[in-house]
């Protein structure tokens, strides 16, 4: 940047030098100093463009570096704020957990137990899902085996199809 500054430098003082040169005919002081001032001006920019290539290299390393920086601090923040939800999220659920453990005690002891807490949520259920289709249902026995009707149900379609 600096050569190419420098090379239009000495563009404008070579064309004032030759300028003055044309109009007398003869190399005056002034278009000698023209050209050599031009001829100093490319020297002194040929000499500094090492280290102003040095100085803006640091300048986009101190700039990358802030910027990498900010991105850092910008993830942990974001880390921090999931971290934050989490343990607000896990404290919502216990105490959610908390309440109903709560509801199903109150509502068993007045049921009589845990045994007929069960069973009362074993007629809602079914008041639930009746009318919707539901054809098998499962009794429970002493034996605490089932009593299945599918075969039932099974052979009633198989006499319709034929």
């Amino acid at each position: 940047m600096l050569i190419i500054f420098a090379i239009v430098l000495m563009l404008i003082f070579g064309y004032i030098a030759f300028a003055l040169f044309v109009q007398n005919d003869s190399l005056s002081f002034g278009s000698l100093f023209s050209g050599l001032f031009g001829l100093g001006a490319m020297g002194a920019a040929i000499m500094i463009n090492p280290h102003y290539n040095v100085w803006v290299q640091g300048l986009t390393g101190a700039a990358e570096l802030a910027r990498a920086e900010q991105n850092r601090q910008i993830r942990i923040n974001e880390a921090k704020a999931k971290k934050e939800a989490a343990v607000f999220e896990a404290e919502a659920e216990i105490a959610r957990a908390h309440g109903v453990a709560e509801a199903n005690k109150i509502i068993a002891d007045s049921l009589g137990g845990p045994e007929g807490y069960l069973r009362w949520r074993y007629i809602e259920m079914l008041q639930e899902t009746g009318g919707k289709g539901r054809e098998t249902v499962y009794i429970p026995t002493e034996a605490g085996m089932p009593i299945l009707e599918a075969n039932r149900l099974k052979s009633k379609s198989l006499t319709k199809e034929k």
